[in-house]
């Protein structure tokens, strides 16, 4: 059986209101005290930001008012959209998968933003591209899997959240990776460790996880083995992230924009001018709002196409926010200033996994 979880009505008025009213304002002090925007993150999934995508694999699921709620938060700050993102995807995998549980207990949850969580997945995208190993191993044992080990930097987390994991398993002669959805629960065997040092992002409630013997039953498995759910959700899991990179760009865009008046004078012998990013962002979102009406597509052909979108969102998000700081000049270089910050987060979207690097590697792997 199936289920299908009905699509939450979102309210975009509400989303941008608490993005320019209520997240904005407090952008440098979620920056500069490293607070988790909980209220925040709670607030977006009461107005349907992380339910529009999640109506499985049977569904006409479009990401694209995920894209654009994660990208209006990302206008005002990073560390907001990146754990709209981590939400976005926790529902994702659920929602993706074949499983009744997760999908009757967990995700309507999660859907609402009652229950927060995370990916859990940067080890393991690592991983499958070989540079690095995958740091949880499991076991069989009765109706589920024992697993131990740690796993690095997993955002939007805190006690009793659900984040996504997967373990190697050695079955027989061989070894397979297994995915699931894990519980953040210390009595369970599983501990966090807040890890807060980034020069940006810090309010991202970004933590390391050990797990102590952790008993995964099967009614949290998605994956198994996992590859072939790996492949049916890599298109969602990459194509989400270019939210954050639309509303860096976007947010680029304006403070170029802001300084037109006093400056514009002599930013306009700067190499590139806000209408020239403009018409590279319209472009991109262009061609990711369209790949979002059919993120299930495994073709290479799609494939490609979303890792290609990315890495433009990535570099141009860099880019972006580099040209930003030098048309703001001084008044963006001090502690207080947006062009500061918002350079120092852009950097995120292209370092966070899939890194600029990493999606090199694949885009030449796939020729």
């Amino acid at each position: 059986m199936n289920i299908a979880t009905p699509l939450n009505v979102i309210q975009m008025d509400e989303i941008e209101r608490i993005s320019y009213q209520t997240l904005a304002p407090i952008a440098r002090k979620i920056d500069e005290e490293r607070i988790y925007p909980e209220d925040i993150m709670r607030a977006m999934g009461a107005a349907g930001a992380y339910g529009t995508h999640i109506g499985g694999t049977d569904a006409a699921t479009d990401l694209s008012e995920a894209i654009l709620s994660m990208a209006k938060a990302s206008e005002a700050c990073l560390s907001t959209g990146f754990c709209m993102w981590c939400q976005d995807t926790l529902a994702w995998y659920i929602a993706s998968s074949d499983n009744d549980w997760l999908k009757s207990n967990i995700l309507p949850m999660v859907a609402t933003g009652e229950v927060l969580g995370g990916t859990g997945m940067s080890n393991p995208m690592k991983a499958i591209a070989e540079i690095e190993p995958l740091r949880l191993k499991g076991k069989r044992v009765e109706g589920g899997y024992s697993v131990k080990g740690l796993l690095p930097w997993v955002s939007n987390l805190s006690e009793d959240g659900w984040f996504g994991i997967m373990f190697s398993v050695e079955d027989g002669d061989t070894t397979k990776g297994v995915m699931a959805i894990a519980h953040a629960d210390e009595a369970k065997g599983v501990r966090l460790k807040l890890d807060h040092e980034f020069v940006a992002m810090g309010g991202t409630a970004t933590c390391n996880v050990q797990f102590r013997d952790v008993y995964i039953p099967d009614e949290q498995v998605v994956g198994d083995p996992a590859p072939a759910f790996i492949r049916r959700i890599r298109g969602g899991f990459v194509l989400l992230q270019c939210g954050m990179a639309a509303g860096m760009i976007k947010s680029a865009i304006d403070q170029m924009q802001q300084v037109k008046g006093p400056l514009g004078h002599v930013n306009k012998f700067l190499d590139k001018q806000p209408e020239d990013f403009q018409a590279e962002y319209d472009a991109l979102v262009a061609d990711v709002l369209e790949m979002s009406k059919t993120p299930y597509d495994q073709s290479p052909e799609y494939w490609k196409r979303v890792l290609e979108a990315r890495l433009k969102g990535g570099e141009l998000a860099v880019e972006a926010a580099h040209y930003a700081m030098l048309h703001c000049g001084a008044r963006g270089y001090v502690s207080h200033g947006v062009a500061q910050r918002r350079l120092r987060e852009a950097y995120f979207v292209a370092i966070v996994t899939p890194a600029t690097k990493h999606l090199r590697k694949m885009l030449a792997e796939l020729g």
